[in-house]
C-alpha cells in the first residue's frame, strides 16, 4: 500500500475525540475495508516477526507485554467490520467479508504456528523468572503458553500446515453459514392479508406488523419478520391456528430448504473440519479439544449435568402439556397440542392459573423505561452513572450512546452503545461486544461496549412495549456490558469478558434476578398511558408466576446443549435430520416442544467456534448464577452493598486475571452447588 492510501483510509486513523478516542461512523465506506484489512494484517505479522526474532533473551516486557500492544490499528478496524458484519450486512459488505474472514483467521495461525516466537514464550514460562512476576503476569504469561501449546504450536512443520488450511477453510464456512441464515431471516416473512389474520395480537404488536410491511413495500395489510423478536409474540397471542402453524414452520426450517440457503451441507463440512483439527491437536474428537480450556474440561461432566436437569425438566412440561390440552379439550378443539400452540396455550393456562396475562404486563414494560432500571441497578449495586452524549458518531440513526462513570467521582469508565431495534441486515437476536477492551499498559484506555437487539420499533409516536421474556434478555445482555464496562486489569487479553466460555455467562444471567425485584418494578414498570407502576395484587402474581412455563424453557435450551455437544462428540459424517432425530428421540423429547436452536441455524456453534461443544455454558453458567443469588439472598436481599461490592471486586472487575474457579470462591466462600438451580427453578433436588 502506498503511503497516500494509508493516509486516505480512515479506518487507518486513529481513533480521535474524547474518552481516548471513537470511531468516526461518518468517514468510513465499505470500500475502505478491504486495503485497510490487508495493510494492518501486514504490520501486525511484521510486529510478531520483530517480537520472534528480538536478539535480546525474552522477558516479559519484550515479549508477553509487546504482543498485548501487537496489532493496534487491526483491532480497530477489527471492531468496525464486526459491528458493520453483524448490523449493516449487505450483499457489498458481504462480497469484502467472504474475501476477507479466512485473511483475517489466518494471522492467528502465523502467530501460533510462529517457532521462534512461541520458543520465546515456552523459556519465559519455564524460568525462574517467570516466578518473580506479578499474579496477573504470571496470568497472563499461562494464557500465552497454553493457548500456544493448545493451538499446535508443538506440531510438525506438517501439521501445522494441514492446521492452518484447515482454519482457512472453517473461516470460509462460518461467513458462508451465517450470510445464508441471515438471508433466511430477510427474505422470508408471513403476510397478514386480512384483519382477521390480526386476531389476538396485542395492539402494539399489530401497529409494529403494518409498519413492517410498509418498510418492505408489501402491497399486503401487515407482515411477521422471520426473527425470534417477532415469531415468538405472534405465536404466543395470534388467535388464529393456521397462521401460528405458518410462522411456525418458517422460523424452524430457517437454513433447511430447498434453496440456495440451505446451510446443511456448510454445516456438515464445518463437523468434518473440526473433527480433522482435533486429531492433528492430539484429541479424540472437537468436544474434548474445545473444553481443554474452560471449566468444565470433562465432556462427560457437561452431559451428566444436563441429565440431572433433564428429567425434572421432562416431568414439568409433561404436567404443562396435561393443563394445555385440557384446555384444548373444554373448548372442544380436536388435535393434540403442537409445537406451535404451546406458547399459545401456556399462555391461556397463565391466564387461568395465575390471573396473569402477558400482554398485561407488556403494558407496563416500555423499552425505555427499563432501560433506565437498567441504569438505577447497576447504581445501586455498583456505584455507576449514566449520562447520554449527542456528539459521539454512529453507525445508524437508532444507536444512541452513553457515558459511564462512577457516580461518586464523575470519572468516566467507558462508553456503551445500545442499539436495540430490528432493521434489515442486522443478524437476529441480542448479544453483547466490545469494541475496545479496557487496558492500562501504557495508559489508561477505557472500554467501549455495546448491546444489540432486535426490539420491533413499531410507530414513532408509540413507545416500544416488549414482552417479560425480552425484558429478561435485556437485563441479560446489559450483564454482559457491565462485565465489559467494569474491567480494572492491565493487560487487554485478560480484560472484562475474557474468561472461560462457560464462565462468561454467569455475570449475564445473574443480572436478570434484578427486572423481578419489587424495587425495579415499582420505580419502571409503569403504564405506558397512564404512568402508574404495576399494582402490589400484580407484583405479587408476577412473584408467584416466576417459575412457570420453567419446563418448557429448560427443555428448549438443554436439548440444544444435548445436540450440540453430540455432534462435537462423534467423529463420523452426519446426516443433520437423521442426527437431530436420532439424538432427540434418546433424551426422550417431548413431541410439543423443538429445540431452541434446530442444527441448520444454530448459529452460536456454525458461525464460528465460540459455542461449539460449548452451548451447556448457559446451563453450567446457571448453576454458578442460582449459587451466586442465593448469597443475596442469605443476607439483606438484592441490593445488599457489602455483597454487591464483593461481586464487583472479585468477579466484574478482574476479568481473567484469577483462575475462573477460584474467582468464584473468592466471591461466594465455596465452589457453586447445583442444588441451588434446583431450587431455583423449582424442581425437585432428588429424583
Amino acid at each position: 500500500m502506498t503511503k497516500q492510501i494509508y493516509l486516505d483510509n480512515p479506518l487507518l486513523q486513529e481513533w480521535e475525540g474524547p474518552y481516548g478516542g471513537v470511531p468516526d461512523f461518518t468517514k468510513y465506506k465499505i470500500s475502505d475495508f478491504k486495503p485497510a484489512i490487508e495493510f494492518a494484517i501486514q504490520e501486525k505479522l511484521d510486529e510478531i516477526e520483530a517480537i520472534a526474532n528480538n536478539p535480546a533473551e525474552p522477558d516479559f516486557e519484550n515479549t508477553i507485554s509487546a504482543l498485548e500492544l501487537s496489532g493496534e490499528k487491526l483491532d480497530r478496524i477489527h471492531a468496525v467490520y464486526g459491528i458493520y458484519r453483524s448490523n449493516l450486512s449487505s450483499p457489498e459488505f458481504n462480497a469484502v467479508d467472504t474475501e476477507m474472514s479466512p485473511k483475517l483467521a489466518g494471522i492467528s495461525d502465523k502467530l501460533y504456528q510462529n517457532k521462534k516466537l512461541f520458543l520465546r514464550i515456552e523459556k519465559l514460562y519455564k524460568s525462574e523468572e517467570s516466578k518473580k512476576l506479578t499474579a496477573e503476569q504470571q496470568r497472563l504469561l499461562w494464557l500465552y503458553y497454553t493457548d500456544f501449546v493448545r493451538e499446535g504450536a508443538e506440531l510438525n512443520e506438517a501439521d501445522k500446515k494441514e492446521v492452518a488450511r484447515i482454519n482457512q477453510e472453517l473461516a470460509v464456512l462460518f461467513t458462508l453459514f451465517s450470510q445464508k441464515l441471515l438471508a433466511e431471516e430477510n427474505g422470508q416473512y408471513l403476510e397478514l392479508k386480512t384483519e382477521e389474520d390480526l386476531d389476538g395480537l396485542p395492539e402494539e404488536f399489530k401497529n409494529a406488523a403494518i409498519a413492517e410491511a410498509k418498510e418492505r413495500n408489501l402491497s399486503v395489510l401487515a407482515c411477521i419478520g422471520n426473527t425470534r423478536s417477532s415469531i415468538e409474540p405472534f405465536l404466543t397471542f395470534s388467535n388464529k391456528r393456521n397462521l401460528r402453524e405458518k410462522a411456525f414452520a418458517i422460523f424452524v426450517k430457517r437454513g433447511d430448504n430447498a434453496n440456495s440457503n440451505n446451510t446443511n451441507l456448510t454445516l456438515v463440512s464445518i463437523l468434518q473440519l473440526r473433527t480433522q483439527k482435533a486429531k492433528i491437536l492430539g484429541f479424540n474428537n472437537f468436544a474434548e479439544w474445545s473444553l481443554s480450556n474452560k471449566m468444565a474440561k470433562d465432556p462427560q461432566k457437561t452431559l451428566d449435568l444436563m441429565k440431572s436437569v433433564w428429567n425434572p425438566a421432562l416431568e414439568k412440561v409433561k404436567n404443562d402439556v396435561s393443563d394445555m390440552q385440557e384446555m384444548v379439550d373444554r373448548e372442544g378443539g380436536n388435535f393434540k397440542i403442537q409445537p406451535w400452540d404451546y406458547r399459545f396455550y401456556a399462555e391461556k393456562v397463565r391466564k387461568a392459573k395465575y390471573d396473569l396475562d402477558q400482554n398485561e404486563i407488556k403494558q407496563y414494560l416500555q423499552l425505555e423505561n427499563l432501560r433506565e432500571g437498567m441504569f438505577w441497578t447497576a447504581g445501586e449495586l455498583f456505584d455507576l452513572g449514566f449520562k447520554q452524549l449527542f456528539d459521539i458518531p454512529v453507525y445508524h440513526p437508532d444507536v444512541r450512546v452513553w457515558e459511564v462513570n462512577n457516580k461518586n467521582t464523575g470519572k468516566p469508565i467507558g462508553l456503551w452503545y445500545f442499539d436495540p431495534y430490528a432493521r434489515i441486515g442486522k443478524r437476529s437476536g441480542a448479544w453483547m461486544n466490545s469494541h475496545r477492551d479496557q487496558q492500562k499498559i501504557k495508559k489508561n484506555i477505557l472500554p467501549i461496549v455495546s448491546n444489540n437487539c432486535n426490539f420491533i420499533k413499531g410507530n414513532s409516536d408509540e413507545p416500544v412495549l416488549i414482552s417479560w421474556d425480552d425484558a429478561t434478555t435485556l437485563f441479560h445482555e446489559f450483564g454482559h456490558a457491565l462485565h465489559g464496562l467494569c474491567s480494572n486489569v492491565t493487560y487487554p487479553s485478560l480484560s472484562g469478558t475474557s474468561v472461560a466460555r462457560d464462565y462468561v455467562e454467569f455475570p449475564s444471567q445473574l443480572l436478570e434476578h434484578w427486572l423481578a425485584t419489587p424495587e425495579v418494578l415499582n420505580k419502571f414498570a409503569l403504564h405506558y398511558k397512564t404512568n402508574k407502576p404495576l399494582s402490589q395484587s400484580l407484583v405479587e402474581r408476577i412473584g408467584k408466576v416466576a417459575n412457570f412455563n420453567e419446563g418448557f424453557a429448560t427443555v428448549e435450551t438443554i436439548s440444544s446443549s444435548f445436540v450440540d455437544m453430540k455432534l462435537h462428540l462423534t467423529t463420523e459424517t452426519i446426516d443433520p435430520h437423521k442426527f437431530e432425530k436420532d439424538v432427540l428421540t434418546e433424551i426422550n423429547m417431548p413431541s410439543e416442544i423443538v429445540m431452541r436452536h434446530r442444527i441448520p441455524q444454530f448459529a452460536h456453534i456454525f458461525s464460528s467456534d465460540g459455542y461449539a461443544a460449548g452451548y451447556y455454558s448457559y446451563l453450567w453458567a446457571d448453576v454458578i448464577n442460582a449459587d451466586a443469588y442465593e448469597a443475596f439472598l442469605e443476607s439483606n436481599g438484592p441490593f445488599d452493598k457489602i455483597v454487591s461490592k464483593r461481586l464487583y471486586d472479585t468477579v466484574l472487575s478482574v476479568g481473567n486475571t484469577i483462575d475462573n474457579e477460584e474467582m468464584y470462591e473468592n466471591f461466594r466462600g465455596h465452589a457453586p452447588n447445583s442444588d441451588a438451580l434446583m431450587r431455583a427453578r423449582n424442581f425437585p433436588v432428588e429424583i
